[in-house]
């Protein structure tokens, strides 16, 4: 049984209705039925912002409670590491090398729909 990472792409594809991703990202999570899932402190918050704006912060903590989504705290060592990948790849930016960091911190798969990203993270696992 693997882990599966979320970056915020997938997780707000889908949780809003409305988002372009949205019946990827059903797909995608539905893939991933027997692995434990993740998601780094900061896609976490992320993921918040717009249901908490409309009043349903409340209900995406109880989809994260009820099925165990792990949120990863950004520690000392995934900081370290989100900073030596934004050292190696200068066009990361800090969000994405902390949600990058964090996943290769727990040896999870990244699921994301940002292309770029799941480029670096491909590029990341083979260093």
């Amino acid at each position: 049984m693997g882990e599966v990472a979320l970056d915020a792409s997938v997780a707000i594809g889908f949780f809003e209705p409305t988002d372009a991703h949205h019946e990827r990202a059903i797909e995608a999570i539905r893939s991933c039925r027997g692995e434990r899932l993740s998601i780094a402190a900061s896609a976490y918050s992320e993921t918040l912002v717009r249901p908490m704006a409309v009043g349903f912060g409340a209900r995406i903590e109880q989809f994260f409670d009820r099925y165990g989504i792990e949120v990863v705290a950004a520690d000392r060592e995934i900081a370290r590491v989100a900073a030596e990948l934004r050292v190696e790849y200068r066009a990361l930016r800090l969000p994405d090398a902390l949600v990058l960091a964090a996943a290769r911190s727990r040896g999870a798969r990244l699921l994301t729909f940002d292309k770029n990203l799941a480029r670096l993270a491909a590029d990341a696992a083979q260093s």
